[in-house]
């Protein structure tokens, strides 16, 4: 491009359409990154419940055989 073609008017639309871009692209990083997180945070939960059920397991009192079941009767 020639110095001479670089009119104040087709400066103003190349800043136009590069700040365009820029909020597109802004945008769809924006969103991934939501997504990485969402991922990631759904991942920590499904962990954390699985150790508190484990914990509750171990927490809870053996079950009882069932003929001491109906012994108790």
């Amino acid at each position: 491009m020639s110095v001479a073609a670089l009119t104040p008017l087709s400066l103003l639309r190349r800043a136009e359409r590069r700040l365009d871009q820029w909020s597109v692209e802004s945008q769809l990083r924006a969103r991934r990154n939501a997504m990485v997180a969402s991922t990631a945070l759904a991942q920590r939960r499904a962990e954390r419940e699985e150790v508190e059920d484990f914990f509750a397991a171990l927490a809870a009192p053996p079950a009882r055989p069932a003929t001491e079941v109906r012994a108790a009767r």
